[in-house]
């Protein structure tokens, strides 16, 4: 499927928000998400499906101080 990941155009097999973690090599990483715009609490991941044309942003925490 066609989405768009962090700003970028990519085709990926998802078919939900963990699975599409996993396929980008962060399935076990303490990311955020945002689906289309909206915060998508990690608990909800799993049970996300996703379609062509969604937006999915990942934040990883940084540290520093």
């Amino acid at each position: 499927m066609k989405i768009t990941l962090n700003g970028e155009p990519r085709d990926l097999d998802g078919p939900t928000v963990q699975d599409l973690l996993a396929e980008i090599g962060l399935g076990a990483a303490k990311v955020a998400t945002a689906l289309n715009g909206t915060f998508l609490p990690a608990g909800r991941r799993g049970s996300t499906t996703l379609k062509d044309g969604d937006a999915l942003e990942v934040v990883a925490p940084m540290q520093g101080g």
